[in-house]
Parts: C-alpha cells; structure tokens; sequence
C-alpha cells in the first residue's frame, strides 16, 4: 500500500517534526506511523485529516479523491 500520509507530508514540504508537533505527538511516534510501525489510531487519523484538509478514506487509500465529505 502506498504510503499517504508520508506522500502528503512531503508534498508540503514539510518535516516529520512539523506534522508531529502540529498533531501533537513525538516526531519518533509519527516515523513509526510513516514506516508502518505502529498503527494509525483514530484519534491519529482524524487529526491528521484536518491538518491536511482531507478525507480520511484517502489517508487509508481508499479513494484517490482527497476532498471531505
């Protein structure tokens, strides 16, 4: 599976640390996300959807199109 939100994060040119801090975890807990590690939890997911401005079906690749509903 591709890995989105590493696709996203790097489309914003932005540092893992960014998104972390921006998220509020560890930028060790965000790599383990990135690398599939550790899983994304729901909390994760939602606030990484409204970081991004995007749905979280295409944070999990299940749609190619980006927009919430």
């Amino acid at each position: 599976m591709r890995n989105r939100i590493k696709d996203l994060r790097e489309d914003h040119d932005l540092t893992q640390q960014n998104v972390a801090d921006a998220i509020g975890i560890t930028q060790r807990k965000y790599s383990y996300l990135e690398t599939g590690t550790q899983q994304l939890t729901d909390e994760i997911l939602i606030k990484l959807a409204l970081f991004y401005h995007v749905s979280i079906d295409y944070l999990l690749c299940q749609t190619d199109h980006p927009e919430r509903y």
